[in-house]
């Protein structure tokens, strides 16, 4: 299905191979379980060395240039953290049990984001497994796991990863992820992973020692670039991709801050990789999906047709969705927030044509230009989103929407992020209006936890000045578990109530929207004046379209022709506030179309108005760029 991997240690009947790509070294040895040393013979940049008596569970280190033992940098265990010796660990041993399992089409995509260590309170792969029912009974169609990859210490929101090969020991072994997956697929739900390669965590990376060409002197928000105009640099990346979709059997991968690779090299490593995940779901015939995170919103990395195809990608986080929708209901303006303050048309432009910012200026970036036209794209090219773990995470204090917001107007939120065309993404709890933060964590100790500390003390030093002991210390233990989810919330009459609204809102998209997505390849006719917002989405011989008044006082409807109800009935002279309708209407123009073929439509129509939680009052100055994370 895909060439030999280069790199990381080689099974087989007769022991094991061990190779590393080292240039920078002069000798290296092989450090075995009881401290046995092999030496390791050298092939031009790369040392290896066959432990005959080697195999799966076989716990090993390198020693480079006789004064430093070393973790693989290709370790695909480490059970010990970072700095201990990794294991060899037989992919081929695991029996899946769902080995008919293919994937979905991406029009039938509906994310939940979610941390591992934060999602139950044990904090491992094994125990999610108990809560994929809950998610397949809301239906949620797509678990996406932040980076799981090996970082230091006990807690991490997972960007600090060092060994990115391997799951990390606190969240199991692991077989446990496969189980998790394994799990997942058997109740019909992709499990994606968010991977990150435009840098490594500050402690445990080894590759400056023995690799000193894989970064170069240029610097991203979190450090060194790494350089990928060098072959080895990039076949760890792509190999990486592919041990994550072949050994594991991710569905799919959401790329971390792909603007932060100033080194691409040429072919750009994006294309490259894509071009090799996408012939591997070829070969394999399954559907796996690439998922961008883009800053810069460049168009060109997605497919201007419905279906992926050679170097493109699948789709691209929509930050601008996101952030029309926070200024829409928090009023907050600082930092980015500042580029939104006409927060209802960059809501209609991010609905009708993908990105709000195609190429206009951005204030917030000093007047430079930000991203590319996007109108061209279909409009499943687009994961939109009101909240997730950046833009709940990156605020001192880590508030969700559900405290910073009234509730009827986040259900209305919720209602067009389901209604509309995109595959929707929420974060972990939001499908019952989970009230527990998020605030950034990690388990550093000593001068670099200190410099954390400081690091997040200036960039919020507006927030310290109002609150100052009530930001969460993000070195805390207590931090970490104050984002750890309550599962029994969802028992109480509010969260109830707005879980009933999420499960019904998506057995709607299921029903009649997700069937059109495909042939939704234009543009949407799409408005906002004065609190209204009106769409209409083409898909061949339908169309899809959405009504709503996001705002606190009651609308007279617009003067349009509707079409048979989805959500919410017939719009009523006089809109409420905050509430939300959808409908499906034939197009004219295909012969034999009627509201009549419809059978049954008008029986599935539901309430809009499901609340739930209760608002709070706004801290002035909480907003802040981004730290600590992608």
């Amino acid at each position: 299905m895909s060439a030999p991997s280069r790199f990381g240690p080689l099974l087989s009947d007769r022991g094991v191979t061990f190779r590393l790509w080292a240039p920078g070294l002069r000798e290296a040895e092989l450090l075995l379980d009881a401290h046995d040393s092999l030496p390791m013979s050298r092939h031009g940049e790369w040392f290896e060395a066959h432990a005959p008596d080697a195999g799966p569970g076989t716990r090993y280190k390198f020693r480079i240039d006789g004064e430093l033992d070393i973790p693989d940098p290709v370790s695909q265990y480490q059970p010990d953290d970072v700095q201990g010796p990794s294991e060899v660990i037989d992919h081929g041993a695991f029996q899946w049990q769902t080995t008919d399992w293919q994937g979905l089409p991406w029009e039938r995509a509906v994310f939940l984001e979610a941390h591992v260590g934060t999602f139950t309170r044990a904090g491992t792969f094994r125990a999610m497994i108990e809560r994929l029912d809950h998610l397949a009974e809301t239906g949620i169609t797509a678990l996406e796991l932040m980076p799981v990859a090996e970082f230091p210490g006990c807690w991490n929101w997972g960007y600090d990863g060092v060994l990115l090969f391997a799951p990390d020991a606190a969240y199991g072994y692991p077989h446990d992820l496969k189980a998790l997956i394994d799990a997942a697929h058997a109740r019909g739900i992709m499990v994606f992973l968010d991977v990150v390669y435009n840098h490594f965590g500050p402690e445990g990376n080894y590759l400056h020692r023995i690799a000193p060409a894989f970064f170069s002197a240029a610097q991203t928000p979190w450090g060194t670039a790494i350089d990928y105009r060098v072959d080895e640099v990039r076949d760890f990346a792509i190999e990486n991709a592919l041990h994550w979709l072949r050994d594991y059997r991710f569905d799919g991968l959401r790329l971390d801050a792909v603007h932060a690779l100033p080194l691409a090299g040429a072919p750009h490593i994006l294309i490259e990789l894509a071009k090799t995940v996408n012939a591997f779901a070829e070969q394999s015939g399954r559907h796996i999906h690439l998922v961008l995170e883009n800053d810069d919103n460049a168009a060109r990395f997605l497919s201007p047709k419905p279906k992926v195809a050679g170097g493109f990608y699948r789709a691209q986080w929509n930050d601008d969705y996101h952030h029309a929708w926070h200024v829409l209901l928090t009023g907050e303006r600082a930092g980015y927030y500042r580029d939104y303050q006409d927060a209802g048309a960059r809501i209609a432009r991010t609905l009708a044509e993908g990105f709000a910012y195609q190429g206009e200026p951005s204030a917030f970036r000093g007047g430079k230009k930000r991203g590319e036209p996007s109108a061209q794209l279909p409009r499943a090219d687009f994961v939109n989103f009101v909240q997730n773990h950046d833009q709940i995470g990156n605020r001192p204090m880590g508030e969700r929407l559900s405290v910073l917001t009234k509730p009827e107007a986040l259900a209305a939120a919720l209602a067009v992020l389901f209604l509309q065309p995109a595959p929707p993404l929420m974060f972990m709890g939001d499908e019952w209006g989970a009230r527990e933060p998020f605030p950034f964590f990690c388990d550093f100790t000593g001068a670099l936890a200190q410099a954390v500390r400081d690091g997040r003390r200036r960039e919020f030093a507006e927030a310290y000045a109002l609150h100052g002991d009530e930001i969460p210390d993000p070195l805390s233990p207590t931090t970490r578990d104050a984002a750890v989810l309550d599962w029994d919330a969802r028992k109480k009459p509010a969260h109830a109530a707005r879980l009933a609204l999420t499960r019904a809102l998506l057995a709607a998209r299921r029903q009649w929207i997700a069937p059109l997505v495909p042939a939704m390849v234009t543009p949407g006719d799409v408005h906002f004046e004065s609190g209204l917002l009106t769409a209409r989405w083409a898909a061949r011989d339908k169309s899809l379209m959405l009504l709503a008044n996001l705002s606190d006082a009651a609308k007279p409807k617009p003067a349009i022709a509707w079409g048979a109800p989805i959500w919410g009935d017939a719009p009523p002279h006089a809109l409420p506030p905050w509430s939300v309708y959808a409908a499906v209407q034939p197009n004219s123009s295909f012969r034999g179309a009627s509201a009549a073929s419809e059978p049954g439509i008008q029986n599935q129509s539901q309430s809009s108005h499901l609340d739930s939680g209760s608002g709070a009052a706004r801290r002035p100055g909480m907003t802040g760029n981004r730290s600590g994370g992608a």
